[in-house]
């Protein structure tokens, strides 16, 4: 399927507007983020549909073991405990679900507890329709405190790394979905 240049141009504002609403930030002194891009060559509804699942992000992000919610029903507010793999400098985290819009397709969520450096840390995730009709486009950003006795540097590189392996591996799970559907 194709979209006419029209569709094209409504779908790249979309990616921008999105990108200006949603993940625009301003650092505080003391803080880092980034924005990422990943292409997924599968529907739209594929890749939400494991972005969304706040109580499952296990289903996708392989650095994690295990979840539970322990305050809410997956809804904005709710809280979960995630149980990182071993071998990463964290074994918990609590992560709190700040936005959970099903028609834009935006989740955003804040690090609020957690044995692990990643202070204030909040990430907001959007999906779009790609620009030429054939898949999703995920834009991930992430604002976090540098911590003390780390450089600026060297805390993006390490939440950098994460969010693009996490990105990474949505694709692969999506794709695969996707073929098998």
């Amino acid at each position: 399927m194709s979209l006419g240049s029209n569709t094209r141009q409504q779908a790249a504002l979309g990616v921008q507007e999105a990108i200006t609403q949603y993940h625009g930030s301003n650092f505080l002194q003391g803080q880092c983020g980034a924005l990422h891009m990943q292409h997924i060559a599968a529907p739209v509804h594929f890749v939400w549909s494991l972005v969304r699942r706040f109580d499952r992000p296990q289903s996708y992000k392989h650095f994690i073991r295990s979840c539970r919610l322990v305050s809410g029903n997956g809804g904005v507010g709710s809280i979960r405990e995630v149980q990182v793999i071993s071998g990463l400098p964290a074994g918990t985290s609590t992560e709190r679900l700040d936005v959970l819009d099903e028609e834009k397709r935006v989740v955003s969520f804040s690090i609020i507890g957690g044995d692990h450096r990643l202070k204030n840390y909040r990430s907001t995730t959007t999906v779009h329709k790609r620009e030429d009709g054939e898949g999703a486009v995920v834009v991930e950003s992430y604002v976090v405190d540098v911590p003390a006795g780390s450089t600026m540097e060297e805390t993006c590189i390490f939440a950098d790394t994460i969010v693009r392996c996490n990105l990474k591996s949505l694709a692969d799970v999506a794709e695969r979905r996707a073929r098998q559907a």
